[in-house]
């Protein structure tokens, strides 16, 4: 049983998730794509999922909101530090397009109380939308509790660093109690100033966030690693997709 408890819904819910976007080049258009990885964490967790086009339509994006059942927002690019009123430090990385679907998509799920779990970026996400910013490059952040940051860059197909998780979170309850947790790590941006309603329930041992919730949503939860490249060696992150498919059987 999973925090959804006795809940029924679908067999297999909808999961809706957003593709990473590569721009034309050449003859070549435009593409949108997902990992392999990502879907089949989704697939063993017991979702359908559901790939959204990248859109600016927010009727469409609206319609995507009532139609599924849960959402997993990947990683990928930065987003726009226009959003929460700074400059960007460098215009290599970001990804309009993905924003523009992003953004109010996060809003609409928020509103519509739906469950959610975002990765690395889509973690990045939550907090923004919701009016709080991050730090553009965490490498210039003082590390708390050790002498040096760990290295948060492309350490993928293995644990990188610790995390500290607070007792009686979300993120504590989906991995089963536990109080510290390894995980992979492969960003630059993290959480800053705090959105509305957000709540940080894990860091890094170097005191980079690591996870946010909204507690006042049924299931909202960001983490700032990379659990779709571990999910078949490590048990807790396997259990972070089952826990959001379980939630979204309860729609």
């Amino acid at each position: 049983m999973g925090l959804a408890g006795e809940c029924v819904g679908r067999t297999r819910p909808l999961i809706c998730v957003t593709p990473r976007w590569y721009p034309a080049k050449g003859i070549f258009c435009a593409g949108e794509s997902i990992g392999d990885v990502f879907m089949d964490a989704l697939l063993d967790a017991g979702a359908m999922p559901v790939m959204m086009p990248i859109t600016s339509d927010e009727e469409l994006i609206r319609s995507y909101v009532e139609l599924c059942d849960g959402f997993a927002i990947p990683g990928g690019h930065d987003i726009d530090p226009i959003f929460w009123g700074e400059d960007p430090l460098s215009q290599e990385g970001l990804c309009p397009e993905r924003d523009s679907l992003e953004l109010p998509l996060v809003r609409m799920i928020i509103e519509a109380n739906k469950p959610y779990l975002g990765i690395c970026r889509g973690a990045q996400l939550l907090n923004v939308a919701l009016g709080g910013s991050l730090h553009q490059n965490l490498t210039q952040l003082q590390p708390q509790g050790r002498p040096h940051l760990w290295t948060h860059a492309v350490i993928l197909d293995s644990p990188a660093h610790p995390v500290e998780v607070e007792e009686g979170s979300l993120l504590w309850r989906c991995t089963g109690g536990r109080h510290s947790v390894g995980v992979n790590s492969s960003h630059n941006q993290c959480v800053a100033s705090l959105g509305r309603g957000v709540r940080v329930t894990a860091r890094a041992t170097d005191g980079i966030v690591e996870a946010i919730e909204v507690p006042t949503q049924r299931f909202c939860l960001g983490v700032q690693w990379h659990p779709e490249y571990t999910w078949q060696l490590l048990e807790h992150d396997r259990a972070l997709f089952h826990a959001l498919v379980d939630a979204a059987r309860c729609v």
